[in-house]
């Protein structure tokens, strides 16, 4: 399932997927995928994509 959530956070964040992607230390594709839906990340990058993008794990994670 897509995560418009993420994305939709990063961008109000003005955050390109490299931007992101530099910040939590993955590969761009690896954010594309997560969006996409194609890659569950680990909780820990699940962390540490909330933290950079300031959001908690339930709004960007869970339903």
């Amino acid at each position: 399932m897509k995560n418009l959530k993420l994305k939709a956070a990063r961008t109000m964040k003005d955050m390109s997927q490299e931007d992101l992607a530099k910040t939590v230390g993955v590969s761009r594709q690896t954010i594309s995928s997560i969006e996409k839906g194609d890659y569950n990340p680990t909780i820990n990058l699940c962390i540490a994509i909330c933290r950079a993008l300031d959001k908690t794990l339930d709004e960007l994670f869970w339903d």
